[in-house]
């Protein structure tokens, strides 16, 4: 059974900890891709204000990732991401 080495040693998960998808490092404080950092960095530059549409409890995967952004969001803090 081959243990799984191509995630870095620098403590950097090699999952995007919002969607899953492959993380390119840690960003904000969280392990994630390059698409959920630059979500994140342009809802907190823009000061966006977003809304769930249902109730509050979207699932915010690779394929779903943009279909909610008010628990995309939410997600990238509970995930530990900072706005410094």
């Amino acid at each position: 059974e081959a243990l799984n080495m191509n995630a870095a040693d620098n403590g950097v998960s090699s999952l995007c900890a919002i969607c899953g998808d492959r993380a390119t490092g840690k960003h904000y404080g969280a392990s994630s891709c390059d698409g959920c950092k630059g979500f994140f960095r342009r809802s907190i530059r823009k000061s966006h204000v977003y809304t769930c549409r249902f109730n509050r409890q979207c699932v915010v995967d690779k394929d779903k990732r943009n279909q909610c952004r008010y628990c995309r969001l939410k997600k990238c803090f509970r995930a530990g991401m900072k706005k410094e």
